[in-house]
């Protein structure tokens, strides 16, 4: 369990306050080396896709892959590392993901690179939750707290961007196989410094156990989620195959929570997700993730595909996003939050983020980056700033410590939910309007293909548009007034007294 735990013996209480900074360094790599990945493998598909010989179709699977078991094993991640002890689970984490890396990188055939993509997902699912709980339980001052988050939150909604550079500067200059090999250098880093600086405490009092059930429910029902969502994307929302997952999903997670309501030693006891504040802060995370995802993939393909930059040029362009992105998480972190609370915060982030997308609707062929897309990318970075730390610090504020794993496991399954969801809804949305725009301006040449994509990507932005106007309402409806206290409960108080 973590080093500030109440717990805690004194002696590794004070060792774990006076390193808690290099602790942030630490849990920012590993927090960073998973949320890239979402992105730095995509830019080197198509070069994989030419070393290795696999078709279009099978493409899809190098991603969906690593979304399947990192969605679906996030909760039993998160509940490991409060099991097993979270410098043990974080090392096991850094460690797997990088062997798995390292086996992608070297990759012969396609099989091999999907079993990888996979056990990188399952490492994944065992690491970020565990990143996440290590920072809520060492930072437990609120103004030190806030700063942490600032950092933590800045690099959770800048790493897709900061992985659209990076991977294509490797492409480029490297091999396609660096993208996955970069994890290992960084997976090495973050080892030494978790041995170093993250306190290792002995557990008191006795052990709980796993709620084997519990888990069984939540998994499958997390695997069906994302992959009826993501054969919806391919398939298409009319494919029966994706509306059964769906479904089959749906009552798989009501048979989870009528478990959790009896069960002795719950695997997410649900109080932690009915507490109003911390609902709205999961719930911001997911919208702000279907939403991102209509930026990164969109706006990748408008810009390379339209205007013909290079994969580089593709990655600088995103840097004025992550520069106000990173300014507005510190701003909102340790200034506007602490003073105003995420009821205001966080609804002025989503308003922000709206009139960005809405922005990025008026592309066409001929903007230019100065004059179009550059306000875009700094108004959306200062508005995904606002939102994001503002709402990871409150979805892990008061959680008890025996369940800060599973709790902080629930922010990256937000934000992986809301990205499948944001992928495949907007990704068949676009494919739809640009069939029905070249069906309408026949004869089908290369201008109107051309037209067609630069519309299909508008209707996207629409789209994204509406999750954060949607987002705006949704929070400042749940979050509580600032001195409105939470109702008073204990989250492991049922598991306790079994």
């Amino acid at each position: 369990m973590a080093a500030s735990d109440p717990d805690a013996p004194p002696q590794a209480a004070q060792r774990a306050h006076s390193l808690r900074w290099f602790t942030l360094t630490t849990v920012a790599l590993a927090q960073l080396m998973v949320v890239l990945d979402s992105t730095v493998v995509n830019i080197a598909l198509p070069a994989a896709q030419a070393d290795l010989g696999f078709t279009d179709g099978e493409r899809q699977w190098v991603v969906t892959a690593y979304s399947l078991a990192f969605g679906s094993l996030l909760l039993l991640g998160g509940r490991l590392s409060d099991l097993v002890g979270r410098k043990r689970t974080f090392i096991i984490g850094l460690i797997g993901f990088a062997a798995a890396s390292a086996l992608g990188g070297a990759a012969d055939s396609f099989g091999t690179l999907v079993a990888a993509r996979a056990v990188q997902g399952a490492f994944a699912a065992l690491l970020a939750p565990t990143a996440l709980a290590v920072l809520t339980t060492t930072f437990t001052i609120p103004k030190e707290r806030a700063r942490a988050f600032g950092v933590f939150g800045a690099i959770a909604g800048a790493g897709g961007a900061i992985g659209l550079l990076l991977g294509g500067v490797l492409t480029e200059y490297l091999s396609w196989r660096w993208n996955l090999y970069v994890n290992v250098i960084i997976a090495v880093v973050a080892v030494i410094g978790a041995a170093l600086f993250v306190a290792s405490v002995a557990r008191t009092g006795p052990r709980p156990k796993l709620d084997i059930p519990g888990t069984v429910l939540v998994s499958a029902a997390l695997f069906a989620l994302v992959y009826g969502l993501s054969n919806a994307e391919t398939d298409g929302w009319d494919s029966p195959f994706s509306w059964g997952m769906l479904i089959a999903s749906g009552v798989l997670l009501v048979a989870f929570v009528l478990w959790q309501q009896r069960a002795a030693h719950p695997l997410l006891p649900l109080s932690i997700v009915l507490d109003r504040n911390r609902g709205a802060a999961y719930s911001a995370v997911l919208i702000a993730g279907a939403g991102l995802f209509g930026v990164f993939l969109f706006v990748t393909y408008f810009l390379e595909k339209s205007l013909g930059y290079t994969p580089i040029q593709t990655g600088v362009s995103f840097l004025p996003m992550i520069g106000t992105l990173v300014l507005a998480a510190q701003l909102s972190t340790n200034i506007f939050v602490p003073r105003f609370g995420p009821k205001v915060l966080v609804p002025i982030g989503m308003t922000l983020a709206t009139i960005g997308m809405l922005l990025f609707t008026r592309l066409t062929l001929d903007s230019t980056y100065a004059a179009d897309l550059l306000p875009a990318f700094l108004i959306l970075g200062f508005g995904i700033g606002t939102i994001m730390p503002a709402s990871i610090q409150t979805a892990t504020l008061g959680i008890e410590g025996a369940y800060a794993g599973v709790g902080s496991a629930l922010v990256n399954t937000s934000q992986q939910v809301g990205g499948s969801i944001g992928t495949a809804l907007l990704n068949t949305l676009a494919a739809t309007a640009a069939t029905a725009y070249v069906t309408a301006h026949q004869p089908a040449t290369a201008a109107v293909a051309g037209d067609a994509a630069v519309y299909s990507y508008s209707v996207a932005y629409w789209w994204g548009a509406g999750f954060f106007a949607f987002g705006a309402v949704l929070s400042a409806l749940l979050f509580r007034r600032r001195g409105v206290a939470a109702p008073a409960h204990r989250h492991g108080a049922h598991a306790a007294s079994t």
